[in-house]
């Protein structure tokens, strides 16, 4: 087998890059990179409801379901949100329990923390 592997950048990845410095710099609150998530239609409705929630503030688990008009999903909505591999920029961390407990993250409760004390100062 011939293969040919190449590690190489594109404009979006640099754009990405650019924008997540800034992020972390404290100094962009959205983010205009073009995205094309790949999930079930459930899974890019919730995570276009992740997009919606403001820099700096959080919503439950049952807010979302709700927003989306399935007030009984909330555990189809954890599962979608897990499911989101576009972490930060599809912004899942600002996603907290009813009881405004930190639950949930992939990348571990102390970078959710970590994100959530960043867009709060």
């Amino acid at each position: 087998m011939n293969v040919d592997f190449r590690v190489e950048s594109s404009p979006v990845v640099e754009q990405t890059k650019r924008q997540l410095d800034d992020y972390f710099a404290g100094h962009r609150k959205t983010f205009d990179i073009p995205l094309h998530p790949f999930g079930t239609d459930f899974q890019l409705l919730v995570w276009r409801a992740l997009v919606d929630i403001p820099y700096g503030e959080t919503r439950t688990y049952m807010e979302i379901a709700t927003k989306i008009g399935n007030a009984k999903g909330v555990r189809a909505v954890a599962q979608a949100i897990g499911a989101n591999d576009i972490d930060i920029l599809i912004p899942c961390h600002r996603v907290i329990g009813s009881n405004h407990s930190m639950t949930g993250y992939t990348g571990g409760l102390d970078k959710k923390k970590f994100l959530i004390e960043l867009e709060r100062r």
